[in-house]
């Protein structure tokens, strides 16, 4: 019988980073999933980030993680999202070859000597007294360790749907669903829900009339997800734009009963803000036109994810409605989209570590934790896996704060307020994303990664240039002082007023319309084509915002100052008599650990968490009342005795 330290379940994007980051940290830790062929697919649009989503993937890159590398490695279309607005919404996203993405992600995985792979199907753990001690396989084998991270996907208990026909078993398109694993799980106890989504159908590129549709290049300015490795990016590929009208409308509504989602066919909640095209009609039936992004699969193929369109008509209704869409009259389906229904567990039944508190020695991260998205999936994967690696090792857990980065403030809500459908991060999540910026996400996580061990030494010594470079620009713009002569040119180039003496160059950087990068350009110190566009605009919205972000910083102290108030697990909610009944039974439920925690559950008023404060004195005044009063009766029956 193998021994691992930890065993990673699942080789999706949760499973990569987790078993990646247990490796980085030293642990002996074997990734096993049921075909190593498809370690990191994308099954559904193979698009890496977006608004907040990119955040999250340089966060990831910034701990050392896989994505950020393999998204690099295999991108062929680059867009920086929201760049008209604010910086802090600003969303990097990459339209990655489908073929080559696992492919780097498996050569990423391969660079690490702790890790080994295994192709086998996880039926069950061996439990002993609420400890997990190894898992056993469909081949009949076992394996055993300290810590297992379940990174299950849409594959417990999973049914692919389309039309009416009763569903197939599976997990994603030609893989068999996880059914002994979920069971088992349920008949230990904990709490099981079923979500839903889907996807789109695919089509032939060669039978697009490009000529009616509309075409968007890329961004080819050399940006990287990657912190510390910069891979060779491929050839870019154009996306394009069509739409949807009045003729789509009417076959899709007239089609609605053949729908899995509207005809009874699946159950469960699904992501409201990735609507089937079903949706879109029934929400919104005044929509003159829905909006239908094409985007390339790959430059090996000629094949278009129709991003818009997901469904679960039957294939000859996507043919179709596809059909009546602008530049697809004469278009090819090369797959036929569905929807997929599989079980999660709520992961108000977690900690903040992502551990499952009712056993020992197990973490859920992903899908099974009822989120939505690659991105989410592995950011929770790194923290799962670091976190099962750190316990191994007997050392305190990795817990991100929702002030230090979008990964924290996504384990807080899932943790403190659960999920009632799948859950997917927004900018409007973070209360402090002017301080979670994608330029900043080096800074952040970079030092705090390379503490616990999460760097090796390449990427350690990456880091130190990083954050060397970021100051050096930082400290040429304080100490050096520009002409009018030199400068005037390009500030009248802006719009700005001209100076009549020589100006510091970090009072100039805080005019908005001036960039760091043409300052620097202007006055051409010799190091000016040795620093990154990253680390010049990092240090340029740093300048710009520099009151913001710290009154942002000051807000986040005072808030965390609070909410680092602990709450005794012994605490007894239903005594709680001033507190709502609602409030009593969602805490109960939840029992959050810290006073943010309790903050963030549902169904708790802010009355409730002022009265909450209250009642924990009172608690802690009777309970010291209480140790006085058995010290007073052990003194006393000391001297009876004597």
């Amino acid at each position: 019988m193998m021994t691992y330290d930890v065993i990673v379940v699942g080789g999706g994007h949760a499973g990569v980073e987790a078993a990646a980051a247990s490796a980085r940290l030293g642990c002996a830790t074997l990734l096993l999933t049921s075909d190593l062929s498809r370690i990191g697919q994308m099954s559904c649009n193979p698009a890496i980030g977006g608004i907040a989503k990119g955040v999250v993937v340089r966060e990831v890159g910034a701990l050392g993680g896989v994505m950020a590398r393999a998204a690099d490695a295999s991108r062929i279309h680059f867009k920086m999202l929201n760049r008209g607005r604010g910086p802090a919404v600003w969303g990097p996203r990459a339209q990655c070859d489908r073929a080559l993405y696992p492919l780097q992600v498996r050569r990423i995985l391969e660079e690490l000597p702790h890790l080994d792979l295994f192709q086998d199907h996880v039926i069950g753990f061996d439990l002993v007294k609420g400890r997990v001690e190894g898992v056993q396989t469909r081949s009949g084998l076992s394996f055993r360790t300290r810590s297992v991270v379940l990174t299950a996907g849409t594959f417990l208990r999973g049914r692919i749907h389309r039309g009416l026909s009763g569903g197939v078993a599976a997990g994603r398109a030609g893989e068999a669903p996880s059914v002994e694993l979920a069971e088992a799980l349920e008949s230990e106890g904990l709490e099981v829900r079923r979500f839903k989504t889907g996807t789109p159908p695919r089509i032939d590129g060669r039978t697009v009339d490009f000529d009616r549709i509309e075409r968007q290049d890329g961004e080819t300015d050399g940006y990287r997800f990657g912190s510390y490795v910069a891979e060779t990016i491929p050839e870019q590929r154009p996306c394009w734009i069509t739409w949807t009208g009045a003729p789509l409308q009417e076959i899709v509504t007239a089609s609605l009963m053949q729908s899995a989602l509207y005809g009874g066919e699946i159950s469960g909640r699904g992501p409201r803000y990735c609507p089937s095209i079903e949706d879109k009609v029934v929400r919104f039936p005044n929509a003159e036109r829905h909006q239908v992004f094409l985007e390339p699969e790959g430059l090996a193929t000629s094949e278009l994810y129709v991003n818009g369109l997901s469904t679960s008509l039957p294939a000859s209704v996507q043919l179709a409605f596809l059909q009546t869409v602008p530049g697809l009259e004469r278009v090819t389906m090369t797959r036929a989209g569905y929807a997929i229904g599989y079980d999660f567990f709520p992961p108000e039944q977690l900690d903040r570590s992502l551990r499952v508190r009712a056993f020992e020695g197990l973490w859920f991260a992903g899908q099974i934790n009822g989120t939505t998205g690659y991105e989410e999936a592995a950011g929770q994967g790194l923290l799962a896996g670091a976190n099962a690696a750190l316990w191994v090792r007997g050392e305190e857990p990795l817990l991100l704060g929702r002030d230090q980065a979008y990964i924290g403030v996504m384990v807080d809500d899932l943790v403190s307020r659960g999920v009632d459908e799948p859950y997917r991060l927004f900018t409007s999540r973070a209360e402090f994303r002017l301080l979670l910026r994608q330029d900043n996400a080096v800074v952040r996580l970079g030092p705090l990664a390379a503490e616990i061990g999460l760097l090796g030494p390449g990427q350690r010594r990456a880091l130190d240039a990083a954050l060397e470079e970021r100051i050096r620009i930082r400290d040429w713009f304080e100490s050096t002082t520009l002409d009018p002569d030199c400068v005037n040119p390009l500030l009248e180039r802006v719009g700005e007023t001209p100076v009549t003496e020589p100006t510091r160059a970090l009072e100039l950087l805080r005019r908005p319309p001036v960039s760091g990068a043409e300052l620097i350009g202007v006055a051409a110190p010799p190091w000016v084509d040795e620093v990154s566009q990253e680390s010049l605009v990092a240090v340029d919205v740093d300048v710009k915002y520099q009151g913001y972000v710290a009154k942002e910083r000051d807000r986040a102290a005072r808030v965390r100052a609070q909410s680092a108030v602990r709450i005794p697990p012994d605490l007894p909610w239903n005594e709680l008599v001033t507190l709502s009944v609602e409030a009593r039974e969602m805490l109960a439920r939840h029992a959050p650990e810290t006073f943010a925690q309790a903050g963030a559950v549902s169904g708790v008023s802010a009355a409730d968490l002022q009265n909450l404060l209250l009642e924990l004195k009172r608690w802690r005044r009777a309970r010291a009342l209480d140790s006085e009063d058995a010290g007073e009766e052990s003194l006393a029956s000391a001297s009876e005795s004597d």
